[in-house]
C-alpha cells in the first residue's frame, strides 16, 4: 500500500510526514507540477504532490495532468486521494463541508484527456469513476476526526480560470449537479487508465453564483474558507493513512484491473515509442 495525495488549492504540504524528502520524478509526458514529497504515517507510505505546485504557480489548464498521474504511478502509488476546493450548488452543502465525489461531468476543453493514442488505442470503463473501497475508508476517517462529510455527489469540471457566470451556475444547479471545480478532470480519467484506485475529496469553499441573495464568489472569500479546510484536510489524510492496511489486497471494484480488456490495438501494430511512453501507467497489460 502506498497512498498518493494530490493537494489542491490550500494544501501545498504535509508537514506531519515522517522521514519526509522531496524528490524529482521524471516522466515521458513532461514535468509534473512539482517534486514529490515521500514520507510515512505510521506503517503507511505516502507520496504527496501539490497539484498547482508549491506557491500555487499553475492554473488549472496549465497543470500537466498526464505527468502528475504518471509520476505518482511511477513512484509506486497504489491509491490516490485527490483533495480539491470546489463551489456548491446545494444549500445543504455549505462552506466547510467535504464531499466524497462519485460522479463527474466534464466541461473542460483544452486538456489532454488520455494516455492512449499515437498507435495504441484503449477504452476503459468509466461508469463508476471513483473507488468505493477507498471511499469507505475516507468516510470512516472523516467521522472519526469530526469532519462534516457527505458520501456521494456529482462534480462539474469547468475549464476556468474564471468562476461561473450566474447563468452557468443556475444551469448546472438545475441539472442536479452538486459541486463545481476546475481540476478533477481529466485527472480522474487518467487515474483510471493508470489502474489506480482514486477518490476526490471536494472541500466546499462557497456557493458559486446561483443565488441572487448572496454575493458572487470571489477569491478573498475562497481563501478565507480554504485556510480552515486545509487544516481539516491534513487531519483527514493522516487519519486515512492510519486506517489503511500495510499490505494491499486487490480492489473489489476492479480499479487496479481497469485495462484488463481495454486495449484494442493488436500487439504487432503497437509502436515501440508509444509502448515505452506507457511503461509506468500500462506496462502491466502491454
Amino acid at each position: 500500500m502506498r497512498l498518493g495525495i494530490l493537494g489542491g488549492s490550500g494544501l501545498y504540504q504535509l508537514a506531519e510526514l515522517e522521514s519526509a524528502a522531496w524528490r524529482a520524478v521524471e516522466t515521458p509526458w513532461g514535468a509534473p507540477s512539482d517534486e514529490l514529497l515521500f514520507g510515512r504515517v505510521g506503517d503507511t507510505e505516502l507520496v504527496f504532490l501539490p497539484r498547482h505546485g508549491r506557491g500555487h504557480r499553475l492554473t488549472p489548464t496549465e497543470i500537466n495532468y498526464r505527468a502528475n498521474i504518471d509520476a505518482l504511478k511511477r513512484a509506486g502509488c497504489t491509491d490516490l486521494l485527490s483533495i480539491s476546493a470546489c463551489g456548491s450548488f446545494r444549500e445543504e452543502l455549505s462552506p466547510g463541508t467535504f464531499v466524497l465525489v462519485d460522479q463527474f461531468v466534464d466541461r473542460t476543453r483544452r486538456r489532454a484527456k488520455s494516455f492512449f493514442g499515437d498507435g495504441v488505442v484503449a477504452h476503459v470503463a468509466f461508469a463508476e469513476p471513483t473507488c468505493g473501497r477507498l471511499a469507505d475508508v475516507v468516510a470512516g476517517a472523516a467521522d472519526a476526526v469530526g469532519i462534516d462529510c457527505r458520501r456521494g455527489g456529482t462534480y462539474l469540471a469547468m475549464e476556468g480560470p474564471q468562476f461561473s457566470t450566474r447563468a452557468e451556475s443556475r444551469l448546472y444547479r438545475a441539472a442536479g449537479l452538486d459541486v463545481i471545480g476546475m481540476t478533477n478532470m481529466p485527472e480522474t480519467a487518467l487515474a483510471r487508465e493508470a489502474e489506480l484506485c482514486y477518490l476526490t475529496v471536494a472541500m466546499v469553499t462557497d456557493y458559486d453564483a446561483w443565488a441572487d441573495e448572496r454575493d458572487a464568489v470571489d477569491v478573498a472569500q475562497v481563501i478565507e474558507v480554504l485556510q480552515g479546510n486545509a487544516d481539516k484536510a491534513r487531519r483527514l489524510v493522516l487519519e486515512v493513512a492510519r486506517r489503511l492496511p500495510a499490505d494491499r489486497s486487490a480492489c473489489a471494484h476492479g480499479c487496479d484491473r481497469a485495462l484488463e480488456h481495454a486495449v484494442l490495438t493488436a500487439p504487432e501494430r503497437r509502436p515501440a515509442a508509444t509502448l515505452a511512453r506507457l511503461d509506468a501507467v500500462a506496462g502491466r497489460v502491454l
